[in-house]
């Protein structure tokens, strides 16, 4: 992966799992609680990368969507932002593992305009805004918008909203570890609100995931 930028002042962000200390759990509890393979197959075949497109993954943990973006079109121009070091560091080795380059910057999701990457084509997000306080998943879907070309498409794949009884039980595990204040606004429905109010069109929920963790839903959005 590229050098990564660190942010002008130390902010407070939630960590992957919850807590720094789980961090290297991260990939492993992923897979077990979320039916990773199968979301992230899905929000891939959304993206659908091009030759020649620059795409942006905001809060890109530890590289994983990236790497998969890179796979699938080796001329697309990949750029990872997040803004904990540590997961920064396993999404380079991951990457250097795959046979891979994804550029990296250290930042938080709302300071996409100071991190000098220019309009970009797409922007993803996966299992980044439950985990966000209701200020700053407001910013970062603003700082998405304005980073977009005016053809430029939004990707998401995160919880949201739980609707049925056992899905709101089985999130219950993720709100213990990222807080109720952050995620219970996934849950109720909030992120396509969200979305629209930050200037997207063409709001649409594709899928919704059952997963042991709760629901995970795909959605994408256009800039214009």
């Amino acid at each position: 992966m590229g050098e990564r930028q660190s942010p002008a002042l130390e902010r407070d962000f939630v960590p992957a799992l919850g807590r720094p200390e789980l961090t290297g759990l991260y990939d492993r509890a992923i897979a077990l609680l979320t039916r990773e393979r199968r979301w992230r197959a899905a929000l891939l075949h959304l993206v659908a990368p091009a030759a020649g497109e620059t795409i942006l993954d905001v809060g890109c943990g530890t590289g994983s969507f990236a790497i998969l973006m890179k796979q699938r079109c080796a001329d697309a121009r990949v750029i990872g932002v997040d803004p904990d070091p540590a997961v920064l560091t396993i999404a380079s080795g991951k990457a250097e593992r795959a046979g891979v380059a994804i550029e990296a910057r250290q930042a938080m999701g709302d300071e996409l305009a100071a991190i000098g990457t220019g309009p970009v084509d797409k922007a993803t997000s996966s299992l980044v805004f439950h985990q966000c306080p209701m200020p700053m998943k407001r910013a970062t879907v603003v700082a998405m918008h304005r980073t977009l070309r005016a053809s430029g498409a939004l990707f998401v794949a995160d919880y949201g909203e739980q609707r049925s009884r056992m899905m709101r039980l089985l999130f219950r595990q993720v709100q213990r570890l990222d807080g109720y204040a952050n995620t219970q606004p996934n849950a109720d429905g909030l992120l396509p609100r969200l979305f629209a109010e930050a200037g997207f069109r063409k709001v649409v929920e594709h899928e919704v995931i059952s997963t042991p963790a709760g629901s995970i839903s795909l959605y994408s959005a256009r800039k214009a």
